[in-house]
């Protein structure tokens, strides 16, 4: 059987090697389809990650965690994959000036650990963020225009616990474009509000390719109790639907674009055939079953569309390494979108899939496009063929 088969292998590159223009012109439009899908593939898969990498390095973290004991330190949920955890405190209670106060939720947290992990401080639209030990208050531009207030203008914190509300002076103003962050909350350096034994939250910053259920799965084994961890998927529902979609999105495209790939190989090994008729009927009136002619034809499609997979292959990956150290830089169409208030950069990346699924679709479709052709001469009589010559 194997050594059928490379008889009829070597009869197809024979076949190949013989039309050159013809198999130049086929693997031409092979190697451009794959090198220009995996070099999609790869931009889909670099917004994807620019969209997390931007929402979660914004504030959240890619996990966040709440009521956690105030004896457990951040040091302990340093586990394998955890980049850095950051330690904030939540207290809910009354911002005022004067007349105007709103219900907000104070955020106690160490300045320095946040201006180094999260991009919060760079969403600064006036004054500047916080500083360790001052008596500060970092306020969304919500929350400021509603107290009517500006940097260096002092609020009053009440939490509700009794005794006179603290004096924070505004040492800033931010806006983010995520509503979570920009109505009902503010920030303040950690330790101006005295709790007896609070509980605090947390934000789990993991290195690249870690899976935050992993994660989420060490800490519950070992602290458990009323503590809860989300990971970002959870707090951020829409996100992970927007990625799902581009996924969807990626996956039409492909089919659409090895659909007509088929199609044009289809119509060109019809002419090659038409052309080369005399030699397949020839080969009919020797003996040649029309299974063997249909498995000729599909040896030529296969090696046409291996050779020109790996080359196209080659092609995207090298598109994709230099535009991947370089960046694409979309700020101009990203800059209204929350999704990218950090960085409008992306960076293509492949993963061993994506690098697979443009090469398999190209020999499929070859497979597919081989079947008209091969109808074609199956159905042709020896007798029809030869008094056509």
């Amino acid at each position: 059987m194997l050594k059928e088969l490379a008889f009829w292998v070597g009869i197809a590159s024979k076949f190949l090697l013989r039309s050159t223009r013809a198999t130049a012109v086929l693997s031409l439009m092979i190697v451009s389809a794959v090198a220009a899908m995996i070099f999609l593939s790869a931009i889909s898969l670099g917004v994807n990650s620019a969209m997390i990498r931007n929402s979660v390095e914004l504030y959240p973290g890619h996990i966040t965690g709440s009521n956690i004991p105030g004896h457990v330190s951040g040091e302990a949920l340093l586990a394998k994959g955890v980049k850095r955890v950051l330690r904030r405190v939540v207290v809910p209670g009354l911002l005022s000036r004067g007349d105007r106060g709103e219900s907000l939720v104070m955020i106690e947290v160490d300045p320095r650990e946040e201006a180094d992990t999260t991009a919060l401080p760079k969403k600064t639209v006036e004054g500047r963020y916080l500083e360790r030990g001052e008596p500060g208050v970092y306020l969304s531009l919500a929350t400021a225009e509603k107290l009517n207030v500006h940097p260096g203008e002092n609020v009053s914190f009440d939490s509700g616990k009794g005794g006179e509300g603290l004096s924070l002076r505004v040492s800033g103003i931010y806006q983010t474009g995520f509503e979570q962050l920009d109505r009902g909350v503010a920030f303040c350096p950690r330790g101006l509000i005295q709790l007896e034994s609070p509980v605090w939250s947390a934000a789990v910053f993991l290195e690249e390719g870690v899976d935050p259920a992993r994660i989420i799965a060490v800490y519950e084994g070992a602290l458990g109790g009323d503590t809860t961890f989300k990971s970002w998927t959870e707090q951020m529902p829409d996100l992970r639907q927007l990625i799902d979609l581009n996924y969807v999105s990626m996956g039409i495209v492909l089919v659409l674009v090895f659909s007509v790939v088929s199609l044009g190989v289809g119509c060109a090994f019809v002419i090659f055939i038409l052309k080369n008729i005399r030699e397949f009927g020839i080969m009919k009136a020797m003996g040649v079953t029309p299974f063997e002619t249909a498995l000729l034809i599909a040896m030529q499609v296969v090696l046409v569309s291996v050779a020109a997979s790996c080359f196209g292959l080659l092609l995207g990956g090298v598109m994709t390494w230099v535009f991947g150290e370089t960046g694409i830089d979309l700020t101009h169409f990203t800059s209204h979108n929350r999704y990218f208030t950090v960085s409008g950069v992306i960076f293509p990346r492949l993963t061993f899939v994506s690098m697979l699924i443009p090469p398999g679709l190209a020999l499929i479709s070859g497979l597919a496009a081989s079947i008209w052709p091969a109808a074609i001469v199956a159905r042709q009589k020896t007798a029809h063929i030869l008094r056509i010559i």
